[in-house]
């Protein structure tokens, strides 16, 4: 983006600049001036501008200064007399003191009078700054100037009587008010603005945009005036749509600028800069065709002409596409949250454009002198057109009731906008009435159709096409395909491996393929249960379908029907010998005898199916099918959907990996689950249990049914949900494939870089150097080309260097090991890196040295077989020389030189240098030489004269050195020159001393002999640089990219143009001192914490400063280690740089003085990037009173003034008076950094909304979609607030751009996917699991799902959109509230839906941060689950779901919703494993089965839970890890990388994990509740409280592990055990493993979770919590009661689907009872119910007592304490006697008391989970306190049982040292001392 700068444009440089990183002080004058601008209300904008020029010119004038003030005070008399507006009292209060204070101190400078003083000063202002400022001023000044001169105009007028103005004031006045729009202030172009033009006003391509958009010859032009007597200015295409239609001015010259910006951009790619005058009409084409392609599209589907295509005659078609692009861009500008709803803006712009094509052909304007009427006023279209659609949305959101209300009872985004997808919409008629203009029935949306009775819902909205109704049928119905094959194949396998034993041969059995074949019958059920679903779940949505749509339901139905009828009755007529209810059938049939009809049937019923599957074989056909928009294809009428298809290659290859992994998962589920329990069910069926041991509930129930469920229903949901295992182990394998043939980990070590270094400059030319100059290279010689490409890549590779080192990765040593030299002192001379180099002089000096050989081939091969040793031996000798050279005066002393050159080179030629040289003596010549470049290097302050007799000595004992100790006849060689001979008296004499002491010398020079002193002396081994883990990494990363298959990058001046937009909401935009330095309850602060977590970089940040650093200078280097904005906004800054660097490469060999170049290395960084930052509430922080809000506005702004670039979007929310009311008023506004000096932002755009954007849909999307308008290009990458950038990584952002180019051979991308690095992993070992799964998701996950399975969606950031295809189709996000709630991935699932096609990318990757606490990661984590959960009910899902194919929907359910609801089903298949054990214990049937010695079924229900116990531990989401572990770092590496996490307990993060998505993605479907979970993206080291995680996790974890641990128990104590079996042992360990991990987890990654005092104190805090009572306004935080009622507020809000569900489940709880009371010693063995029901009468006993005692206790309690307690006595020793009695007379034992706490306790959960799920009927019997009582006390046995093993471990002092090495293990190997850190032991010296 433009700076406001506009001087003149300085050369290319290669650095950076480093004020870009500083931060500017604010003015210290400030204070004061902020003071009054703060206390101005939002109601009265205009104030503080008085105010703010009052404070600018109170130097230069303060008399003039105090008029001002007198005016704001008069201002705000007249704008609010009673002060009824917020703050408007105080201001007035303010002011009026302000203007008494000054009244008479302050003195005249210019005249007697008031009245005289301002109009001089006003004279003087506007000749100084406004007439001269016209030639000298940047535009921004003059802005600026125009501002202060117009509240100095309104001063004048309210000080001076009109008759009094002079003439010269009012000429001055005149001419300002007639050139009022030249004075504002700009964003990118100055368009109309006066003062020096900047660089990019000069570029052709925008001059000849701009003429385009200016042209309005022949249009009808309006004659008539505004209200307000001034004239309508049409300068442009955009002023006269304005005058046409009423849009406002701020979204004009927003829209103008953005239009103008792409067509220069669009316009200029391969273009002749020479001959630029007009745009190529081809280019306007391509951009009408992508900004219309959807309204086009929609056209069509609607069958109805587009009217863009519409050209009036009279007018040049170029003129009329503008004009069409113009008006959407306008509409689309100014629709606020309609942008979410694109084909409302089609129907919009549908109606506008018609009605500019007949005002056009008309050729007469409807502002004319004819109708004598005035033009809309700015704000008309959005009051007529967008308002009342804002109105209708903002009704239906407020039904929503905060995501508590049913989707189904409210319209959201989605209904509306699908209104518009029907012919109903035309119903809102286009109404033109002169000037005036509008929709009918706007306020109706969405109209019913035809055959709907208004009546039947009462006043409430009906949704559209589809019901997102609360079930876990929406998976069934969205999947169905995949669930009617895997029931079908289950089916098969089991009558296959039902009839002999599973033979294959049983095929051929005629009979039994006619068994085999009932799977259709199934599969007819199965299809009119879908059908049944279809009509029950879009019933809601009735009201919104055609008569053809309801009627296509319906024959879905009624045939479904018909197949259930008619197969049946044709496999009866077939059998010959039937059973069960074939047999009735058969007898129904009577005595019809058909073998062969049922294959007929069968045949046809699979007809739709055989042509489904022509269909698709053939993808293109079918594609053209669904777009064809023919009646009989489109229904059901829906616009998205169609033509997804891939092509035939792309298709082909996921179609065979899912052939190959169903093939595999079908046969192991066969051979292990199935097949080797058919025989133990065989047995068991035909059992009789002689001893069942329980009250049959249903007597005579035959076959011992509940056993064989007991045995089957745990393999069935293993069945279903292991092909997710099936999935991750194929994609893990060949997603590693994949990388490697992309390249990924070619160079993954510093020590693999050394060995390629030489490939990576011919690589970088390859990639980053444009076409032309690539072609200038390749005419140039090998040695050329090498010095060449070594030449450019020195420049971007020092400014990669230099950039880490300015983040302080690298110090200053190794910083100058890892520079290259950008130029040599001899171009025959490659200088390599010194890293490189290190240690390879004296290692060839000590080859020489020891060199036994005659041959001097050898001794060369010995050196040359070491590239870089050979390198640096030529690059010293041939530095040397030069050095010599440059030095010696004397020319006779330089032939001395020459002739020892000579000698050696010719020694070398004729192959005899070992002959006439001694290698013996090179050694010596090195330390003489060593000696010579310490003397050069050395620093002798002014008296350099004494340093030429040092060089003198140096020289001639190196001259000594070698003559007598190298070369052989050295004396002899050179006497026999005739210079020798002659030189008189001491050689070398004659130094160059005055050029040692020029500073061009010492610039050049010492260079080179710093780097010479380094390579002969530097005798380590460099392999260790750099040091630091994080310059490693994106060395080697950046280096290996530039071998992956990357696109070519084009000119600068040809690339992309694109924006970023980052979001942000309250997050920490940078740390200030006090949040650095304030202490934690350990007293460890966030510096001393960052210190120890970065040492290095701490170090090397204290090197660069010198050891000099400020406060600022810390909080910097804190705040760029942290989540911050601050990081955030300078990695994106990056992008600039990068094109700054790319500018001066590319114009570097061009005429670098030339005017034209200079002007597009200035420019072409504006043209090209833009980037936003959408801070909703900056408004709300500048007026906030919270020294917090004010400290962050002030970071922003500074943010701002720091990168002159960067913008800021923000809702400004503003009371106004209208008709004499003051109401709220709305606006998206755009703002810049101000001048460095003012410390203001200056605002570029205002632009007015309907409403408050946000309280429609969800937050961040709805903050995104108001800034997407301020955003340009024709790419957009979203950034998150948790993320960062890298200079190397920005270096490739024209490549990746590149990948939106149209090839042939693929469809043009409309997302591209890049890959994250996760920078939070070396925080902690929680971090490091973190880091871990997420960098295997976003590399070899996404990589996988791009290719080949094409199911790759957005998951967020830091995807790269395609800008145009986006904004005309909803934007970047969708924004429904709740059921978008992860709004990024529904970006991805509805630019798939409309055709788009997205992909991933691995040669680039951007940073990013994640939760690094327990507790973060756990909230993390059910935001996804709940996202999910709601992602199971839209739309989005049950349409991809439905038609994509059958293979890319299995791959789509299995990367989404189905890998949430497998985690599920993981747990649930714990749990019916469990209750299924449970039965057969209780009910005496294992042991019936045990006594029949049929072990098989055991061994083989276990055998087939095995791969359920992987899933639950989290090892298969391990395997993705390994392998892109394996891939980029190594396979030892990834190994090494699984032992630590194993010994880490990550197994037993990832169980816990398991849990979190099961609950939160169950619950959600069950009863919603989910919402926005902020998890806070701090740095976690400080203990969380044990009550903080018994709320967290009480109900989704502790729960259920205890109820897992009662059913372990049970089975272990009553059940009849079998040790010898594995796998018994594994699967129940591995359940003992997961009732570990959610019982303790949270406490085992808990810093500190077992120190003694903490748990002591966390003793002390539960149960102050436990105490506290509740209420109204009692945070959860303080009060149990508080928390009870939060964390069960979703049953509040179900619905009665829900209600049920929840009762049925808690049923499970009195199975304990049931099974138990039976095997009591005082049930005497007794089977009769009378037992059962004693046990209830006993319950219903206890909750009688504790109601008894609950009463007295409210009634007695106060007053007869006395009383009280007696009574309590009474009662337990009548219980006791009770007791006694029972123990004495019916055989009570001890065990039987233990056995009934285990029975009655979870019928005593279940009560309550009944009780609360029956809200109202609790509450209405008076039970709801006695269940919170209750609850309470079961809260409080859970939390005990809970706490004692932590106090017995944190009384045991080594676990807390043993908890520490596991939490911290990664930072105890970089050495952080984090034991130091918990132990609070800091070292309170000062930092420095």
């Amino acid at each position: 983006m433009a700076s406001s700068s506009g001087t003149k444009p300085s050369p290319p440089v290669r650095r950076m600049s480093k004020a870009h990183g500083m931060m500017f002080d604010l003015p210290s004058n400030m204070g004061d001036s902020a003071a009054d601008i703060d206390l101005v209300p939002s109601s009265l904008p205009s104030i503080a501008l008085i105010l703010r020029v009052a404070n600018e010119i109170q130097d230069d004038n303060p008399r003039v200064a105090h008029l001002c003030r007198v005016h704001a005070f008069k201002e705000v008399n007249r704008m609010d007399p009673t002060s009824s507006g917020r703050g408007v009292r105080q201001l007035k209060t303010y002011l009026s003191n302000k203007v008494e204070e000054e009244k008479d101190e302050i003195k005249r400078r210019l005249a007697r009078t008031d009245e005289r003083e301002i109009q001089l000063y006003y004279q003087i202002f506007f000749e100084k700054n406004i007439k001269e400022g016209q030639d000298t001023k940047q535009p921004e000044e003059m802005a600026k100037f125009y501002q202060i001169a117009m509240v100095l105009r309104e001063v004048l007028k309210n000080v001076v009587p009109s008759s009094q103005v002079d003439h010269k004031t009012k000429k001055y006045v005149e001419e300002l008010e007639s050139r009022k729009e030249q004075y504002e202030h700009y964003n990118i172009l100055p368009l109309y603005a006066v003062g020096i033009k900047p660089a990019i006003m000069k570029l052709p391509e925008i001059n000849v945009a701009f003429r385009a958009i200016c042209n309005v010859e022949n249009l009808p032009m309006p004659l008539a005036h505004l209200i307000s007597d001034v004239k309508l200015y049409v300068n442009d295409m955009f002023d006269w749509l304005l005058s046409l239609y009423g849009f406002q001015k701020g979204n004009i010259a927003n829209q103008r600028e953005h239009l103008i910006l792409l067509l220069a951009n669009i316009d200029v790619r391969d273009r002749n800069l020479e001959n630029y005058y007009q745009l190529d009409s081809s280019h306007i084409q391509d951009l009408s065709d992508g900004i219309f392609k959807n309204y086009e599209s929609w056209c069509d589907y609607m069958h109805r002409g587009p009217n863009n295509k519409r050209y009036p005659p009279g007018y040049a078609v170029q003129q009329i596409q503008l004009i069409y692009i113009a008006l959407y861009l306008l509409i689309w500008g100014e629709a606020s949250n309609i942008r979410f709803m694109p084909e409302c803006i089609c129907y919009i712009f549908h109606n506008m454009a018609s009605d500019v094509y007949e005002t056009l052909s008309r050729k007469v304007h409807p502002v004319s002198e004819t109708n004598q009427t005035t033009a809309p006023d700015q704000e008309y279209f959005l009051r007529t057109v967008i308002t009342p659609i804002y109105k209708v949305l903002l009704e239906e959101a407020k039904k929503n009731k905060g995501g508590r209300v049913s989707h189904s009872r409210w319209s959201n985004y989605d209904d509306l906008n699908e209104f518009f997808w029907s012919e109903n919409c035309f119903t809102l008629r286009w109404v033109r009435e002169g000037t005036k203009y509008y929709f009918q029935h706007l306020d109706e949306i969405p109209v019913p159709n035809e055959i709907a009775n208004p009546r039947s819902i009462q006043g409430r909205k009906h949704k559209t096409n589809f019901v997102e109704g609360r079930t876990f049928l929406h998976l069934y119905r969205s999947f169905h395909r995949m669930w009617i094959f895997l029931i079908m194949a289950f089916q098969a396998m089991v009558i296959i491996a039902w009839r002999r034993s599973g033979s294959v041969y049983t095929v051929f059995d005629e009979g039994f393929l006619r068994r085999l074949l009932s799977i259709f019958i199934t599969s007819a059920v199965l299809n009119l249960f879908e059908a049944v679903l279809d009509v029950a779940l879009t019933f809601n949505a009735w009201r919104s379908f055609q008569f053809s749509q309801i009627l296509r339901y319906l024959m879905k139905l009624i045939m479904g029907a018909i197949w259930v009828v008619i197969l049946p009755i044709g496999f009866s007529i077939s059998e010959k010998n039937p059973t069960g209810i074939i047999k009735f059938l058969k007898h129904w049939t009577g005595n019809m005898q058909n073998q062969l009809l049922y294959h007929y049937l069968v045949v046809l019923y699979l007809v739709p199916d055989l042509l489904a599957t022509i269909l698709f074989a053939l993808p293109l056909l079918r594609k053209k099918l669904e777009l064809s928009n023919w009646r009989i294809v489109t229904l059901p009428k829906l616009y998205v959907g169609r033509g997804m298809h891939e092509d035939f290659f792309s298709l082909l290859k996921y179609t065979m990996f899912w052939i190959m992994l169903l093939v595999i998962k079908l046969t192991f589920s066969y051979f292990v689950e199935i097949f080797p329990l058919v025989r133990p069910t065989k047995e068991i069926f035909g059992m009789h249990a002689e001893s069942y041991m329980l009250y049959k509930i249903v007597p005579n129930v035959a076959h011992n049914i509940g056993a064989i469920m007991a045995i089957w229903a745990p393999i069935i949901l293993v069945y279903f949900m292991d092909a997710q295992i099936w999935y991750a182990i194929f994609s893990t394998l060949f997603g590693g494939v994949l990388g490697a043939f992309r390249h990924v980990g070619e160079i993954r070590t510093l020590g693999m870089l050394r060995s390629r270094f030489e490939d990576v400059p011919p690589a970088f030319r390859e990639y980053f150097l444009p076409s032309a100059h690539h072609d200038s290279v390749t005419k140039l010689s090998d040695k050329s080309i090498k010095q060449k490409d070594m030449s450019i890549f020195s420049q971007m590779w020092n400014e990669f260097i230099h950039s880490i080192r300015e983040e302080d990765l690298i110090s200053n040593t190794d910083q100058d090991l890892l520079l290259v030299p950008c130029s040599s002192s001899d171009d025959s001379v490659i200088q390599w890196p010194l890293f490189l180099l290190a240690s390879k002089i004296p290692a060839a000096l000590n080859i020489a040295k020891y060199f036994k050989g005659k041959e001097d081939a050898k001794l060369i091969k010995l050196i040359e077989n070491d590239f870089y040793m050979h390198s640096a031996v030529v690059e010293c000798y041939k530095t040397i020389k030069c050095l010599m050279d440059d030095l010696l005066a004397d020319e006779d002393d330089k032939k001395i030189v020459w002739k020892i050159y000579d000698e050696v080179s010719n020694s070398i030629r004729e192959r005899k240098f070992l002959k006439e040289f001694k290698m013996s003596g090179m050694p010596l010549l090195s330390v003489k030489l060593e000696k010579w470049l310490k003397i050069l290097t050395s620093d002798y302050g002014d008296d350099e004269i004494y340093k030429a007799p040092q060089i003198t000595k140096a020289l001639q004992s190196i001259m000594d050195t070698i003559t007598h100790d190298v070369m052989i006849n050295g004396q002899k060689a050179l006497q026999g020159d005739s210079v020798y001979r002659n030189s008189k008296g001491q050689s070398f004499e004659n130094i160059n001393i005055q050029d040692i002491q020029h500073k061009s010398w010492k610039d050049k020079a010492m260079n080179s002999v710093s780097r010479l002193y380094f390579l002969l002396t530097f005798k380590e081994s460099a392999a260790d640089v750099p040091r630091n883990s994080e310059a490693r990494r994106r060395i080697t990363f950046f280096a290996n990219s530039l071998f992956m298959n990357m696109p070519t990058a084009p000119k600068v001046g040809d690339m992309r143009s694109f924006s970023v937009l980052t979001p942000y909401y309250s997050e920490l935009v940078r740390y200030t001192d006090g949040e650095l330095n304030r202490e934690n309850e350990d007293g460890i602060s966030t510096l001393f914490y960052l210190q120890k977590i970065y040492p290095d970089e701490w170090t090397n940040f204290r090197e660069r400063m010198h050891k000099k650093e400020s406060k600022e200078d810390i909080c910097d280097w804190a705040t760029y280690r942290g989540q911050t904005l601050f990081r955030s906004v300078r990695g994106m800054m990056y992008y600039r740089k990068a094109i700054e660097l790319q500018c001066a490469l590319e114009f570097s060999n061009q005429n670098a003085s030339s005017e034209e170049d200079s002007v597009r290395v200035q420019a072409l960084p504006d043209l090209k990037f833009t980037y936003v930052v959408s801070c909703q509430i900056y408004g709300a922080l500048k007026h906030s009173d919270n020294s917090e809000d004010q400290s962050c506005q002030r970071s922003i702004l500074n943010l701002m003034l720091m990168h002159p670039s960067l913008r800021v979007a923000y809702i400004d929310e503003r009371e106004e008076t209208v008709d004499g009311k003051s109401e709220k008023s709305y606006y998206s506004v755009l703002v810049k950094g101000g001048d460095k000096f003012d410390g203001y932002e200056r605002e570029i755009y205002r632009i007015k909304l309907p409403g408050p954007p946000t309280k429609i849909g969800e937050g961040k999307p709805e903050n995104q979609n108001h800034a997407l308008i301020f955003t340009r290009g024709e790419a957009l990458q979203t950034i998150d607030m948790n993320q960062d950038n890298y200079f190397e990584e920005a270096f490739k952002m024209r490549n990746v751009l590149e990948e939106f180019k149209p090839r042939p051979w693929r469809r043009k991308p409309t997302i591209l996917g890049l890959r994250e690095h996760i920078f939070t992993g070396s925080v902690s070992s929680l971090a490091w699991f973190m880091s871990n799964q997420e960098t295997s998701f976003v590399t070899i996950g996404q990589r996988f799902l791009a290719s080949p399975l094409r199911v790759r969606f957005h998951y967020g950031h830091p995807d790269i959109f395609d800008r145009i295809f986006h904004i005309t189709r909803g934007g970047i996000s969708k924004a429904s509230k709740t059921i978008n709630l992860s709004e990024d991935i529904f970006a991805g699932f509805n630019s798939t839906l409309r055709g788009g096609y997205i992909t991933h990318h691995d040669y680039i990757q951007v940073g990013k941060g994640r939760d690094v606490g327990m507790n973060q990661i756990s909230s993390f984590e059910a935001k996804v689950a709940n996202g999910n959960g709601e992602q199971t009910l839209s739309r989005d899902v049950y349409r991809l779901g439905c038609r994509f194919d059958f293979f890319r929907m299995l791959s789509f359910y299995f990367t989404t919703v189905g890998f949430y609801f497998n985690s599920m089903v993981t747990v649930l298949t714990v749990y019916l494993f469990l209750y299924g054990r449970l039965y057969l214990v209780m009910s005496g049937m294992e042991k019936d089965i045990l006594e029949n010695s049929i072990m098989n079924q055991n061994k083989s229900l276990e055998a087939a839970l095995v791969p359920q116990s992987l899933f639950q531990m989290g090892l298969l989401l391990v395997l993705p890890m390994l392998m892109e572990i394996s891939l980029e770092k190594g396979f030892r590496t990834a190994l090494a990388d699984f032992i630590i996490m194993q010994l880490q307990l990550a197994s037993v993060f990832f169980t816990f994990q398991l849990g979190t998505k099961a609950h939160y993605f169950g619950r959600t479907i069950l009863h919603g509740g989910s919402k926005y979970r902020a998890t806070g993206r701090g740095f976690v080291v400080f203990h969380a409280k044990f009550a903080e995680n018994y709320r967290l996790y009480s109900r989704s974890h502790f729960v259920k592990g205890f109820e897992l641990a009662i059913l372990l128990l049970i089975y272990e104590v009553y059940g009849v055990s079998y040790r010898s079996s594995s796998l018994y042992l594994f699967i129940t360990c591995s359940i003992w493993f997961l009732v570990g991990s959610w019982l303790f987890a949270p406490f085992v990654f808990n810093p500190s979770g077992f120190d003694w005092q903490k748990t002591v104190d966390d003793w002390t805090d539960w149960k102050h919590w436990m105490g506290f009572r509740g209420g109204i306004g009692i945070q959860p935080e303080k009060s149990w009661e508080s928390w009870w009622e939060r964390e069960h507020e979703h049953l509040k809000y179900t619905n009665i689907r829900g209600m049920v569900l929840e009762i049925i489940l808690a049923l499970r709880f009195f199975v304990y009872q049931y099974g138990i009371v039976y095997h009591l010693n005082i049930a005497h063995h007794s089977r009769s119910w009378q037992v059962y029901g004693l046990s209830w009468g006993f319950i219903g006993a206890v909750f009688l007592l504790s109601k008894i005692i609950s009463v007295c206790r409210q009634k007695l309690g106060k007053k007869l304490q006395l009383v009280y307690r007696m009574l309590k006595a009474f009662i337990f020793l009548a219980c006791l006697g009770i007791i006694i009695i029972l123990f004495k007379a019916d055989d009570l034992t001890i065990s039987d008391l233990f056995a009934a706490s285990l029975a009655f306790l979870p019928t005593g959960w279940g009560l309550l989970c009944i009780g609360q799920a029956c809200r109202p009927l609790s509450k209405g019997l008076m039970w709801w306190n006695s269940m919170k009582e209750m609850s309470r006390a079961y809260d409080y046995i859970m939390a005990l049982l809970l706490f004692m093993p932590i106090a017995v471990l944190s009384w045991l002092p080594f676990v807390s040292e043993f908890q520490t090495r596991i939490l911290f293990n990664q930072a105890f190997s970089r050495g952080l001392q984090i034991s130091i850190i918990l132990a609070g032991g800091k070292d309170k010296a000062s930092p420095k």
